[in-house]
Formats: structure tokens, sequence, C-alpha cells
């Protein structure tokens, strides 16, 4: 894969923003135990549910392909001139 540049800073924004829509979706939220993985799973899962990201396939499915559809998917949403995309 292509490294992109600011993939951590974006990889963040992706997780505040997931996280937001998550919780107007009804979500109660994350608890301070819950690892990044879960956390980046299950935002994962709720995008691919709501149908705003593709799913991967199943033997696809590592924390490295979960967190660069999430960089991936940020990165469709945030306007052109947005500093992390520069």
């Amino acid at each position: 894969m292509k490294k992109i540049k600011n993939e951590a800073a974006l990889l963040k924004k992706a997780l505040f923003i997931a996280e937001g829509y998550a919780k107007k979706r009804g979500y109660n939220g994350f608890s301070a135990t819950d690892s990044a993985k879960q956390k980046i799973e299950s935002l994962y899962r709720l995008l691919v549910h709501d149908k705003l990201i593709t799913a991967l396939p199943e033997d696809k499915e590592d924390l490295a392909s979960l967190k660069r559809r999430l960089v991936v998917w940020i990165m469709h949403q945030l306007p052109e001139d947005h500093e992390l995309l520069k």
C-alpha cells in the first residue's frame, strides 16, 4: 500500500468524526477501558452497516486495513483545501 501523508492525524480525525456520527445514531460512546482496536472496528462496522464505506473482504479485515479504510473515508469527507490533505 502507498503511504498516505498525515495518516495518523487523518485517522484521529476520522475516529473523532465517526464517533460523533455514532453518538447521533444513539450510541452511548466508548468507555475508557475500550481499546483502540475495538473502537476502530466498531466505527468501521457502523459505517459499513450504514453504507457510508464499502466493506473489506472478510479475509482482508486486519487492523491496518480497517485504519486505512477509515483514513480514505475521511479524506473524501474533508474539503479539498483542508490542511491535513496538503
